[in-house]
């Protein structure tokens, strides 16, 4: 028996006045499946994460969530839906004026009647599952350093405990030690709510970690969709070059200008 796909996206596309993002994407996520979404800067990722999630009407094309189609829906359905993902933004996107367990419980307090103790309480539970300390709750997001926000930005998103995950490059801008802790606790989130992933990131290091599947954007459309494993084998050059990071291929829109040679006088 067919197991319905979480996600499906069949010809999606949209277009920003004469900019045209998305083309017609294809894509289908399994039910607690990891994706990955890789491709350069300016190819789509971004507006096509912002389309799954509601952000960002496409133009055209069908996104169903469990076979049920949420293009076209009310108001009323699209905030149902939202509720049912949880989402880090590549900055964290944390509001500096309020504490870490205000920023933690935020959409959790507008979608429920929390008061304030059983808030701070659940931000504490929260945050301590993500190996930080509960006393944070009461600092700032300034107070902290990059790795600490990202981890404070993950458990905003799992909080009310979504059946969708989406990741706007959670290692950006993080060393590769804090960066391999952060993709652990993305594992681990997913495992413990049997949640479907959906990551956008550059991080190749992060992408063999974290994902089972992985799909290549280039100029708005798939180019390539597989296994994790399969990435060094998939037989498609744009690939090829984005997972080996080469400075040649046919990403590059030229080759780079060969350095002078240098001689024993120089």
């Amino acid at each position: 028996m067919a197991v319905t796909p979480k996600i499906e996206l069949s010809g999606v596309t949209k277009s920003f006045d004469t900019n045209h993002v998305l083309r017609g994407i294809n894509l289908t996520v399994a039910p607690q499946e990891s994706l990955a979404i890789i491709g350069t800067s300016g190819c789509g990722k971004s507006v096509l994460m912002k389309c799954l999630n509601g952000l960002i009407t496409p133009d055209q094309g069908s996104i169903k969530i469990d076979g049920q189609e949420i293009l076209g829906q009310g108001r009323a359905a699209l905030e149902g839906l939202r509720r049912r993902f949880g989402m880090t933004f590549q900055f964290g996107a944390l509001f500096d004026s309020l504490p870490i367990w205000e920023n933690v419980t935020f959409r959790l307090r507008h979608q429920q009647a929390v008061d304030k103790k059983d808030a701070r309480d659940i931000a504490a539970q929260t945050i301590t599952l993500l190996g930080l300390a509960a006393s944070v709750i009461d600092q700032y997001p300034a107070e902290l350093s990059g790795g600490m926000q990202k981890r404070v930005a993950l458990a905003r998103a799992i909080v009310d405990e979504p059946e969708i995950l989406l990741f706007d490059e959670p290692t950006s801008g993080l060393d590769p030690i804090t960066g391999g802790v952060i993709d652990r606790l993305i594992i681990d989130a997913r495992e413990r709510l049997g949640a479907t992933t959906v990551t956008i990131s550059h991080d190749m290091a992060s992408v063999r970690r974290i994902a089972d599947k992985v799909a290549m954007v280039r100029n708005g459309v798939i180019i390539w969709a597989g296994p994790a494993e399969a990435m060094n084998d998939s037989g498609v050059p744009e690939v090829h070059q984005f997972v080996q990071g080469s400075a040649e291929g046919p990403l590059t829109n030229e080759k780079p200008a060969a350095s002078p040679t240098k001689t024993a006088a120089s």
